[in-house]
């Protein structure tokens, strides 16, 4: 390791952290513009290998850093990030809010708050952003163009990242959920377990790109394949009388009512 300041630091090299770096390097990114911070010393060899950037278990001097690090740890890591001066800061983590961030960082720095989803792994990532009142329209076009190497990323107001947590953030979830219904439904009327996976996958896949490509709405699309007094129709009616809609409102709320008390 250098003692040289660098342009980026990535704190955290779990799953989100690989993939923000990842999307990097594709982006363009020179790897000798990153380091990447792990206490773990296994994950520290894996990345260096895997991407060939600069791994330390330190905190390092960089113009800007992403915090991909459990939430509980990200007051902490800004503090350390304020001794070496950092500019700007990205934090990734569910809950903490940018005044908690800033409060940390001093008036040297500005705190960006994220909240990426899990199929930025594939960068097919949805994100939101939102500034302290420190941020200038630099700072907020900084943050987009990190997240927009992994997928998507819309500005919203801090006050609504607990509903976007709850509904983008812990939706894969939710999906993956859904996902695993449908399997053992598809084994249960006689399907074998990898014939039911791969239709399944593919279900998936191919109704989430019908849906990114249509202009239409969710309903509109459900509509068009549910033929009256159809297969789809009979199955949709199970969903209606299980009161599904209400299933779902009652868990968005139960994951925004837990992000906002992890900010707490």
């Amino acid at each position: 390791m250098t003692n040289a300041r660098v342009r980026l630091s990535i704190i955290g090299g779990g799953n989100m952290g690989a993939a923000l770096l990842g999307g990097l390097l594709q982006s363009g990114w020179n790897p000798v513009d990153i380091v990447v911070v792990e206490v773990e010393a296994a994950k520290r060899s894996e990345i260096h290998e895997r991407f060939g950037v600069s791994v330390t278990d330190a905190v390092v001097a960089c113009d800007g850093a992403i915090i991909a690090v459990k939430p509980a740890g990200v007051v902490d890591v800004c503090s350390q990030l304020r001794e070496v001066s950092v500019n700007r800061v990205l934090s990734i983590a569910a809950g903490i809010s940018t005044d908690a961030m800033q409060k940390e960082l001093g008036t040297t720095a500005v705190a960006v708050r994220a909240m990426p989803n899990t199929p930025a792994l594939v960068g097919e990532g949805a994100s939101v952003i939102a500034g302290s009142s420190r941020c200038t329209e630099d700072d907020l076009l900084w943050a987009e163009s990190l997240l927009r190497a992994v997928g998507i990323v819309v500005r919203v107001d801090e006050n609504d990242i607990d509903a976007v947590t709850a509904v983008a953030g812990s939706g894969p979830g939710y999906l993956f959920l859904m996902a695993e219904a449908l399997i053992d439904a598809g084994i249960a009327e006689g399907l074998s377990p990898d014939v039911a996976t791969a239709l399944v996958r593919q279900l998936l896949k191919g109704t989430g790109a019908l849906f990114a490509a249509s202009s239409v709405d969710a309903s509109t699309l459900r509509e068009q394949v549910t033929s009256p007094g159809g297969t789809t129709a009979a199955g949709l009616s199970v969903f209606d009388d299980a009161g599904l809609r209400d299933i779902v409102k009652k868990a968005v709320h139960a994951a925004a009512l837990r992000s906002r008390e992890m900010g707490s």
